[in-house]
């Protein structure tokens, strides 16, 4: 029965799911405007290249190292093979789904419109949090290159973190300014700015292996694997987190050019191009210094540099290139979060103003200077904490969402046309769901804490508002669990 444009949806329309063939037919519509198609292959895998490529790279191998030795390179590569289980169902879904709202959109037409709301609330807990801790993090950087070039520092005061020596933090609130106004600008110039990012960070990192070959002791390598396949598994537990971002690339499925196409070869190239720079960064560093010196957590990619030419230019280019990783970190992810918000709202589970687009830029303005307000209200002021590892249990739990959609998607839509399907299915995903639920409970009690915290704000939201409003609920759509 059709419900009128009046009517409260019935209680049981919470597992209602959203047609696959409307999703995508409503691609690119917002109010007052369409997204703009103009993102091609490489500027939709620098994306996902310049949401992963951060600054934990540049300290995570003071804390994975010590746990494993030499052996952080089979770590990283461990961390990759979990990595891509779910980055082949997200190939596979951006492929046949190809709209701005990533793993929210994804769970809309495959589990059901409560379950949709709970992945897209956990991704707007872990977009917005991260960014803002990344970009709490870019004044002490800034700091360090100032240091190592001019000799000179800001002061603590306006430039640490919050509550830790600091009052308010100005870079942070800079570098989402830049942020936003490049977003503003369109997404061309947006994607265009990335890929100059992403390609300056690479070669940082491409620099700092060349560096810390010329220091190359092949006795470091010796003994591969002192911890054994527990170090290996503790250590690849650790880093596996420098590989979250690799689905930023999903966001701009109303955005790119050929997106069935380009979708799914632009997440599985940067989950390759990022294995292989982590490979190269992580042999280089425990080549060029014992892995015993990396026990203090606080030693990073600087160290190696400094004792294995005995120069400070050197860890002035690193430096650089932790600023401009992090500024690329900032842009990619509000981007991605403006876009969940976007395609939340078209769907009347978010207010309209964030479906709102500009008919000149083709950019959702009053969703972006939202988005930079909080984000940056929030770095500036707040101090993070323990709230930032929450953005690891949000991620994970999205990515296992993905994963069970891929299989629910194939046995009610065989028929489907797929541009790319992931291999070895079903045991693929199945492994995807199994290692995100595994790395999940890896993660401390104070996390779970604020994640069920999130959930129970998130349930509490959906009933009070986006239940109530739903644009499904008030079309005539069969309901059910399954896509029709």
């Amino acid at each position: 029965m059709a419900t009128g444009p009046m009517t409260r949806p019935r209680a049981g329309g919470v597992l209602r799911t959203k047609p696959v063939d409307r999703i995508v037919a409503e691609g690119g519509q917002g109010e007052g405007g369409e997204l703009r198609r103009s993102m091609g292959l490489l500027q939709l895998t620098f994306f996902s290249v310049g949401a992963t490529l951060g600054t934990g790279i540049f300290v995570v191998l003071g804390e994975a190292v010590p746990l494993v030795g030499p052996a952080i390179v089979v770590a990283f590569l461990l961390a990759a093979l979990t990595a891509l289980f779910s980055a082949l169902s997200y190939a596979e879904l951006a492929g046949t789904i190809p709209v701005s709202g990533s793993s929210y959109s994804y769970t809309y037409a495959t589990l059901g419109e409560i379950v949709a709301w709970v992945c897209g609330w956990c991704l707007l807990l872990e977009y917005a949090v991260s960014v803002s801790a990344v970009a709490v993090g870019w004044g002490q950087y800034l700091n360090e290159f100032f240091d190592k070039t001019f000799g000179f520092t800001m002061p603590a005061a306006v430039s640490g973190p919050p509550g830790d020596g600091g009052v308010i933090n100005l870079p942070a609130v800079a570098v989402v300014l830049i942020a936003t106004f490049l977003l503003l600008r369109g997404t061309s110039e947006s994607a265009t700015a990335n890929t100059i990012m992403v390609f300056l960070k690479m070669g940082v990192l491409v620099f700092f292996c060349a560096v810390a070959f010329t220091a190359f002791r092949s006795a470091n390598l010796t003994p591969f694997a002192p911890m054994g396949m527990a170090g290996i598994s503790a250590a690849g537990s650790k880093v596996f987190f420098s590989y979250i971002g690799f689905d930023a690339a999903s966001t701009a499925g109303e955005e790119a050019k050929n997106p069935r196409r380009d979708l799914p070869l632009a997440i599985l190239l940067s989950l390759l191009i990022v294995t292989v720079l982590y490979v190269a960064v992580g042999l280089a560093a425990v080549a060029a210094e014992p892995w015993q010196e990396f026990e203090d957590a606080e030693a990073s990619l600087a160290m190696v540099l400094d004792r294995a030419v005995g120069m400070a230019w050197p860890s002035a280019v690193l430096s650089l290139g932790a600023v401009i990783a992090i500024a690329s970190v900032v842009l990619t992810v509000m981007y991605g979060q403006t876009r969940i918000l976007f395609a939340m709202s078209r769907d009347g589970l978010m207010p309209p103003i964030f479906k709102r687009v500009s008919p000149r830029t083709a950019v959702p303005v009053a969703n972006t200077l939202l988005v930079a307000l909080f984000i940056s209200t929030l770095a500036a002021l707040v101090p993070l904490g323990r709230l930032a590892d929450a953005t690891s249990i949000g991620t994970l739990f999205a990515f296992a969402l993905v994963n069970v959609g891929v299989m629910v998607l194939r046995r009610t839509r065989p028929e489907m046309p797929r541009s790319f399907r992931t291999p070895l299915f079903p045991v693929t995903p199945l492994l995807g769901f199994g290692f995100c639920v595994y790395l999940m409970f890896k993660l401390d009690n104070a996390t779970w804490v604020v994640f069920l915290v999130w959930m129970a704000a998130g349930l509490i939201a959906y009933f009070a508002y986006g239940h109530r409003h739903s644009l499904l609920a008030r079309q005539d759509v069969p309901e059910g669990r399954g896509p029709t």
